[in-house]
């Protein structure tokens, strides 16, 4: 795994809105008496979703909620990849580049994120999009796919992919899910057993 840093340019402080602060005193009280620095993953994952991406003063704010040592705290936020430490698009593209997707096209999809969004980790300039590649994110069987935030698409081409940018930068909410006509995981083409009823 590489390493991961924290952005060099950060907010000077971090608080939890009125809503999420309430939220995060709920979601304390779900572990037991000393166990609460457990609940370190939910609220950073509330934070990143606060503000974006996940700011150093957030992870600091969240491990003196927790009474942890900030170093834990940042210890998990370096760890888990589903921390965003840099700001990131509106659109997060996370395009699965493990075997199965390579093997069904990933590496087309991969150009026209190079091409429309630019280099990993980068903000494209309208501020709309940013896009890494990560492992496999368990849907192979209709490969190659991305999660474009908390979605996936699958079945993509550079043709649909396509479409599927600009119907997101246009300000439209595009079907999850497969992007052929494929229900869910079926085959493609309809189902090719159990098609009669048994007596």
């Amino acid at each position: 795994m590489a390493v991961r840093r924290l952005a060099e340019t950060q907010p000077k402080d971090f608080a939890f809105t009125p809503d999420n602060l309430a939220w995060a005193k709920r979601e304390i009280t779900k572990y037991p008496e000393g166990r609460q620095a457990s609940a370190v993953i939910p609220l950073l994952w509330r934070a990143q979703e606060q503000g974006g991406w996940l700011q150093e003063p957030a992870i600091r704010y969240v491990a003196d909620m927790l009474g942890m040592p900030y170093i834990r705290a940042l210890e998990i936020a370096t760890f888990y990849t589903m921390f965003n430490l840099e700001p990131v698009g509106k659109y997060l593209v996370q395009l699965c580049g493990t075997t199965p997707c390579v093997l069904r096209g990933a590496e087309d999809i991969r150009k026209v994120c190079q091409r429309r969004i630019g280099e990993q980790e980068h903000v494209s300039a309208d501020g709309m999009f940013s896009w890494r590649e990560v492992e496999c994110l368990g849907a192979c069987v209709n490969a190659p796919m991305a999660q474009i935030n908390y979605d996936y698409y699958e079945d993509l081409t550079p043709e649909n992919f396509e479409k599927l940018l600009d119907n997101l930068a246009a300000g439209k909410n595009p079907k999850p899910g497969p992007q052929i006509d494929r229900q869910f995981s079926a085959p493609v083409g309809g189902p090719t057993t159990l098609k009669s009823v048994g007596k």
